[in-house]
C-alpha cells in the first residue's frame, strides 16, 4: 500500500503506522495542559479513543469558560500542538510541516487566470426560502420568526438587519475574497458572485468542477480568478490547486494576490483527510499572514452546529421553559426514559446555567471531523487575540449531500422538526452566511468579552442551543418519525 504523501498524520513509533487516535489523543492532552491539567491527564489516560473522545472534547469547551486567557491558552497550546505533531512526507520521508515551504520542496509556479461574469451586480439581500427569494420587509419578517421560534439568536437578525439597511456593503470591490473549498456547498461563492465580488477561488483540480464552476460565474456578475497551470489546454483542465500535495504552490499564489484578502475555509473531506487538508489550510494563513501582516489579511470559518458549545443563558431558559411544556411530556417522555434506562429524551441543559453548554455532537462523524473543526475554533480564538478580523459563524443544520448520503442522519434531519429543529436547504443557509460574512467585513466584526460569546454571536443553530431534548437523545425517534413520514 502506498503512503500518503504531503500533509500527513505523523508516523506512531510504537506501532510504526500514522495513528490518528494517537495524534488526537495528544493535541487534546497538550491544549488542555496548562489550564486543566486533570483533564489532560485523563485524555492521555483515554484507551478508546474513537468511542470516548466526545467528554475530552467537551472538556477543551468547559475548561476555556474559567477566564478569556483560559480559552485562548487552549487554543494556542492546540494550535501549537497541531503544527508540531503534523507532519509533511515527500519521498524522502517525514519533516517537520513548514519543510513544505522551504527551498528542499520545489513548488510548481501556479499562474492565474480570470473568468468575468455577464450579470448586473445584484444590490438587494435576497434569501431563497421555500420557494421564493425574501428581502426587504419579507426578509425581517422570516428573521423575526426564526428568533421566534428559536432557530437564530437574536444577534443573526440584528447583523442581516444591517446588511439590508447597507445594500451598498454587497459591494466587496474593495477586497479579494480568497474561498478556499471553491465548490463547497455551505460556501459563500455563488452569493460573492451574485454581488459582483472579484473571487480568487481555489479547489482541487477536476475539470467536472471546473466546468461548473466556470459555468456558473459566467451567469453572474463577479469574478474569479483561478490558480493554473501553464499550458494551451481549455481552462477547465488547468484550473486548480491541491492544498495537501502543492501546499507551497497554492500558498505562493494566495500570498500574491491584490488585497486586502479575506482568506475563507470551506474546506471539507471524508475521515483524517479532513484534518489534514484543515492542517494545510492553517498552515497556508500562517504564512500568508506572515508575509501580508495582520492588517492585510482577514479570515473567515463556517463552524458546524453539531459541535459542543457554550450558549447564552437565554437559550437554556428558553430550553428549560420548552422542557416543562412540550405535549411529549405528559405522553412520551416518562416512558421512554424509564425503557430506555434514561438515555432518551433528556433534558438539553441542568436549569439555570449561564452559560449553558450545548452538546449537539452527532457521534458517527467522530473525533477526526471534531478535530478538524476545532482547529478552525482555535485558529479563530487566536487570530482575533492577536488583533486580526475574524469572521466566524455557527451554521445551520443543512441537507447537503454529505448528510443527505448518511441514510440515518438524513433521516432524523427528515424528523428533527418535531422536536423543534429547522434543517435548512443549502441555498438558503449559505446565502445567509454569506450575508453575515459581509456583516463582519463591513463593521470589523469587534471582538466580545469572551471567546465563547464570539462564537455564539449571531449563531445559525437551527433550534439545537434552544431545543428541550438533548439532541442526541432525542436523535433516533427523530429518525424513527422521519422514516415514517417519507413513507
Amino acid at each position: 500500500m502506498s503512503q500518503p504523501r504531503g500533509v500527513v498524520f505523523p508516523l506512531d513509533p510504537t506501532s510504526g503506522r500514522r495513528s490518528t487516535t494517537a495524534t488526537g489523543r495528544a493535541v487534546v492532552a497538550d491544549a488542555l495542559r496548562d489550564v486543566d491539567p486533570v483533564g489532560a491527564a485523563s485524555a492521555e489516560r483515554e484507551t478508546n479513543w474513537r468511542q470516548g473522545y466526545l467528554p475530552h472534547f467537551r472538556r477543551l469547551v468547559e475548561a476555556g469558560l474559567a477566564s478569556p486567557e483560559a480559552s485562548l491558552s487552549i487554543a494556542r497550546r492546540g494550535l501549537d500542538s497541531l503544527h508540531e505533531r503534523m507532519a509533511w512526507s515527500d519521498g524522502s520521508g517525514d519533516h517537520p510541516l513548514d519543510a513544505a515551504f522551504g527551498p528542499a520542496t520545489p513548488a510548481r509556479a501556479l499562474e492565474s487566470e480570470t473568468v468575468r461574469g455577464e450579470g448586473a451586480p445584484d444590490r438587494t439581500l435576497s434569501v431563497p426560502y421555500a420557494g421564493e427569494r425574501l428581502s426587504g420587509d419579507a426578509l425581517r419578517r422570516r428573521l423575526d420568526l426564526w428568533v421566534e421560534a428559536g432557530v437564530v439568536e437574536p444577534s443573526c437578525a440584528e447583523a442581516v438587519g444591517l446588511v439590508i439597511d447597507n445594500p451598498d456593503w454587497l459591494d466587496l470591490s474593495d477586497r479579494t475574497v480568497v474561498v478556499l473549498g471553491a465548490a463547497a456547498e455551505m460556501g459563500p461563492l455563488r452569493s460573492l458572485l451574485r454581488w459582483g465580488a472579484d473571487v480568487a477561488a481555489v479547489d482541487l483540480p477536476r475539470k467536472d468542477l471546473w466546468d461548473r464552476l466556470i459555468g456558473d460565474t459566467r451567469r453572474l456578475a463577479g469574478s474569479i480568478t483561478v490558480p493554473v497551470r501553464p499550458g494551451s489546454e481549455p481552462l477547465a483542465e488547468r484550473a486548480g490547486g491541491d492544498l495537501l500535495h502543492d501546499l507551497a504552490a497554492v500558498t505562493r499564489w494566495v500570498t500574491a494576490l491584490e488585497g486586502p484578502l479575506t482568506i475563507g475555509n470551506y474546506v471539507y473531506a471524508d475521515g483524517e483527510t479532513n484534518v489534514r487538508v484543515s492542517m494545510a489550510v492553517d498552515a497556508l494563513t500562517r504564512q500568508v499572514v506572515a508575509s501580508r501582516g495582520h492588517d492585510d489579511v482577514a479570515l473567515a470559518f463556517l463552524a458546524t452546529p453539531t459541535d459542543v458549545f457554550a450558549v447564552p443563558g437565554a437559550d437554556v431558559e428558553r430550553s428549560v421553559d420548552s422542557y416543562a411544556h412540550r405535549r411529549t411530556s405528559k405522553v412520551l417522555r416518562v416512558p421512554l426514559r424509564t425503557v430506555s434506562g434514561g438515555r432518551l429524551l433528556r433534558r438539553n441543559y441542568v436549569p439555570g446555567q449561564d452559560p449553558g453548554i450545548n452538546d449537539s455532537v452527532v457521534l458517527q462523524q467522530g473525533p477526526n471531523y471534531l478535530l478538524a473543526k476545532r482547529l478552525q475554533r482555535w485558529r479563530a480564538t487566536a487570530y482575533r487575540a492577536d488583533g486580526g478580523l475574524v469572521s466566524f459563524k455557527v451554521a445551520p443544520p443543512t441537507r447537503t449531500r454529505s448528510v443527505v448520503k448518511n441514510r440515518a442522519l438524513a433521516a432524523a434531519y427528515a424528523g428533527a422538526h418535531r422536536f423543534g429543529i429547522e434543517v435548512f436547504e443549502p441555498g438558503t443557509a449559505n446565502t445567509l452566511m454569506a450575508a453575515l460574512l459581509v456583516h463582519d467585513l463591513r463593521t470589523g466584526a469587534p471582538a466580545r468579552p469572551t471567546a465563547w460569546q464570539d462564537e455564539a454571536y449571531a449563531a445559525v443553530h437551527g433550534g439545537l442551543w434552544t431545543a428541550a431534548y438533548d439532541p442526541r437523545s432525542a436523535l433516533g425517534i427523530a429518525a424513527l418519525l422521519g422514516i415514517a413520514g417519507a413513507r
